[in-house]
C-alpha cells in the first residue's frame, strides 16, 4: 500500500499540519514502527524497530569518539538556573527553549532548576574542578543523553522537545588545539553520515547568526534531502575561552602564568534516524542503508501444505544460521499473514534486502533475492556460497545508495548570481543555491525573510572569488549555499 494512502487523520498534532511531504514523513516513520506520539506534546515514543536504528547508529559512532581519545561520562539532567546566567550569549539563545522546575520533594526549590538543553555549563562547572594544571590537559568527554528543548512545532525525530544525543566537551592548553579537535570531530559526523547513513554531506562554517550561542565559530555537515531541503545532521564548535572564563577554568601552564583554556563542544541527535528517513525513502515508505538497519536480510518462505511448511522452513533456518554469524538476519516465519503481506510489511520498513524461498527454491537450491532500493529482484540465486554473496550484496547495496543520493545532490544544486532567479528556483523546487553574499548579516536575514532560505554553510573547499551579493549587488568574494531546511 503507498504510503500516502495511509494518511493519519490526527489533525490537533503540529507536524501533521503541513503539506503531502510532510505528511508522507510522519506517515513512513510510524508505519515503518520507529516511533509514535506520546501523551506529552511534543514528545516521542521510540518504538524499538526505531530504537534498534538508533543503536546501530549510536555504536558506530561511540566507537569513532573512542578511537579519537574521548571518554564517556555523565553529567546530571538539572542545572541550577545561575548557571546558564554566567555566559550571556548562551543563556539568551537559549532561554525561549528552557523547562524550568520551581517545585520538588512538595517544596518550592530555593533556586530553580533547568532541564538541560545542552550541558555546555555544568560540564565546565566540573571542568574547574578537575583542570589545575597544563598536565590535566586535553579533557576529552563526551556524553550519551536526552535533553529537552521547549519546540513551539514539532516532528517525530526532526525536532522534539526532548530527543537524544551525544555531546563532546573538551578543553585544551592552546587555540590551535581547540580548532584541531573542533574539525577532528566535524570529519568524524562527515565520515558517519557518508559511511554509515549513506548521505553525502556538505561541510564548512555557519556564519554568525546560524552559529551556536556561545561560540566563536560553529562548523557543520549540511544534508539534502529527497525533497530538496536541507537538513543540518551535525554540529562542531569552537568555543573558543568564552566558557572558560565564564566558569574559571584556568590552568597553569608550562611557561608559569595561569591561562584560560580553550574549549569546544559537538554532537549528533535522534535527528539521523530523521536524516535517514528524509535521505532515502521513496513512496512506499524508508529505505535503510545495510550498515545500520536492525535487519539487513529478512527471510520470506512460502507454502501452501503442511509438507511445504515443513521442507521450505527447514531451508530457511539452516540460511538463517549460515548467515547469522555476519549479517543481521530475520526469518519470518509468522503463520497469521501471508507472504505477500510480509513483502509489503518489510518494504514499508525498509529492509535492504529479502530472501523469498517457496518449494521449487528448495527443490533447486536456490533463492529469489528482492533488494529494497531500487526494486530489482533477482531469481535463481544459488544457496552455495550464498554468505559471500550476501555481504557482497548489501556492501554494493549501501554503495549504491550514497551514490544516487550523491548525484540527487548534483541535480539539484543550482549556481545563480540574480536574486530574481533564485526566488524563481525555489518557487519552482527546494535545492541547493550557489550564490555570493555580502557577508552582512542584515542581508542574509532580508534573504531569510523574503525567500524563507538560509545559509547553510560556507564550505571549507571554496576559494575566495570575485563576484556580486545575491540580494544588494555589493562587490564580495564569499560564496554560500543557500536552502530551504528542516
Amino acid at each position: 500500500m503507498d504510503v500516502k494512502e495511509q494518511a493519519q487523520t490526527i489533525d490537533d498534532l503540529e507536524d501533521e499540519k503541513g503539506g503531502e511531504d510532510e505528511k508522507w514523513y510522519v506517515n513512513a516513520v510510524r508505519n515503518a514502527e520507529l516511533a509514535d506520539y506520546s501523551p506529552v506534546k511534543g514528545c516521542m515514543v521510540i518504538r524499538p524497530y526505531g530504537y534498534a536504528l538508533w543503536e546501530n547508529i549510536q555504536r558506530a559512532l561511540d566507537q569513532m569518539i573512542k578511537d579519537t581519545g574521548h571518554q564517556n561520562a555523565y553529567f546530571p539532567l538539572f542545572i541550577p538556573e545561575s548557571f546558564l546566567q554566567k555566559e550571556k550569549e548562551h543563556v539568551e539563545g537559549f532561554a525561549p527553549e528552557c523547562a524550568v522546575v520551581t517545585h520538588g520533594g512538595g517544596k518550592k526549590l530555593e533556586e530553580p532548576l533547568i532541564v538541560r538543553p545542552t550541558s555546555e555549563t555544568i560540564i565546565n562547572y566540573m571542568f574547574a574542578k578537575w583542570v589545575q594544571s597544563w598536565r590535566d590537559l586535553p579533557l576529552l568527554i563526551n556524553q550519551w543523553a536526552n535533553v529537552v528543548r521547549w519546540e513551539m512545532r514539532t516532528r517525530l525525530f526532526l525536532r522534539t522537545t526532548e530527543f537524544l544525543w551525544q555531546e563532546g566537551h573538551t578543553a585544551h592548553a592552546t587555540a590551535d588545539e581547540a580548532e584541531e579537535e573542533t574539525r577532528k570531530m566535524l570529519e568524524v559526523y562527515r565520515v558517519l553520515s557518508e559511511d554509515w547513513l549513506a548521505l553525502p554531506v556538505l561541510t564548512g562554517v555557519k556564519t554568525d547568526n546560524e552559529r551556536f550561542r556561545g561560540a566563536v565559530r560553529t562548523y557543520c555537515i549540511e544534508a539534502m534531502m529527497r525533497d530538496g531541503k536541507a537538513l543540518q545532521a551535525g554540529t562542531s564548535h569552537n568555543l573558543g575561552q568564552n566558557f572558560s572564563k565564564a566558569f574559571n577554568i584556568q590552568f597553569q601552564s608550562q611557561a608559569g602564568p595561569l591561562e584560560y583554556a580553550w574549549q569546544t563542544s559537538w554532537g549528533v541527535s535522534t535527528r539521523l534516524v530523521g536524516a535517514i528517513v528524509l535521505g532515502h525513502g521513496d513512496e512506499k515508505g524508508i529505505i535503510l542503508p545495510p550498515k545500520l538497519a536492525p535487519y539487513q536480510v529478512v527471510i520470506v518462505p512460502i507454502y501452501k501444505t503442511d509438507e511445504e511448511k515443513a521442507s521450505v522452513l527447514e531451508r530457511c533456518r539452516q540460511i538463517q544460521q549460515e548467515l547469522k554469524a555476519t549479517v543481521r538476519v530475520h526469518l519470518d516465519d509468522r503463520d497469521q499473514h501471508t507472504p505477500g503481506f510480509k513483502f509489503n510489511y518489510w518494504e514499508v520498513r525498509g529492509v535492504p534486502v529479502r530472501f523469498n524461498i517457496g518449494p521449487r527454491d528448495v527443490a533447486n537450491n536456490v533463492v529469489e533475492v528482492a533488494v529494497r532500493y531500487n526494486g530489482e529482484k533477482f531469481r535463481g540465486v544459488s544457496q552455495d556460497g550464498l554468505n559471500n554473496y550476501t555481504t557482497e550484496l548489501l556492501d554494493k547495496v549501501q554503495k549504491e545508495m550514497f551514490e544516487r543520493a550523491l548525484k540527487f545532490r548534483a541535480e539539484n544544486t543550482h549556481k545563480i548570481s540574480s536574486y530574481d532567479q533564485l526566488k524563481k528556483t525555489l518557487d519552482k523546487s527546494n535545492g541547493f543555491i550557489e550564490s555570493h553574499w555580502c557577508k552582512d548579516g542584515e542581508c542574509e536575514l532580508k534573504i531569510k525573510e523574503e525567500t524563507k532560505a538560509t545559509i547553510r554553510a560556507i564550505p571549507f573547499d571554496w576559494q575566495p572569488t570575485p563576484g556580486n551579493c545575491i540580494r544588494c549587488g555589493k562587490d564580495t568574494d564569499q560564496r554560500v549555499v543557500f536552502a530551504r531546511a528542516y
